[in-house]
């Protein structure tokens, strides 16, 4: 997952080849996608593309995956919705036995 000033640069690209060394990989660019509440914010197209060139020139496979699903705060397994903490759900009362 790609995010804006944290590890979107060419020298972040440069280190991730360098780490994958001579393994045949593919990776897979995903944008952040933003949600309430986070300080991060998605990479800009031209420093995703820029990233995935980098990759390229050192003859890796990388592919920009589409965002969905950014309007429930959902894609990529960051299920951010406002969901309510087990705790505080109301109390179910019990059910009344026919007399």
């Amino acid at each position: 997952m790609l995010l804006d000033g944290v590890n979107d640069s060419e020298q972040h690209a440069h280190a991730l080849a360098a780490l994958l060394g001579d393994i045949p990989s593919k990776i897979n660019l995903i944008p952040f996608n933003p949600f309430p509440g986070t300080a991060y914010r998605r990479s800009g197209p031209t420093a995703i593309a820029r990233f995935q060139a980098v990759l390229g020139q050192h003859g890796l496979t990388a592919i920009t995956r589409k965002t969905r699903g950014d309007d429930i705060a959902a894609a990529c397994g960051q299920l951010a919705g406002q969901v309510q903490p087990r705790g505080r759900r109301p109390q179910r009362r019990p059910a009344r036995l026919a007399s």
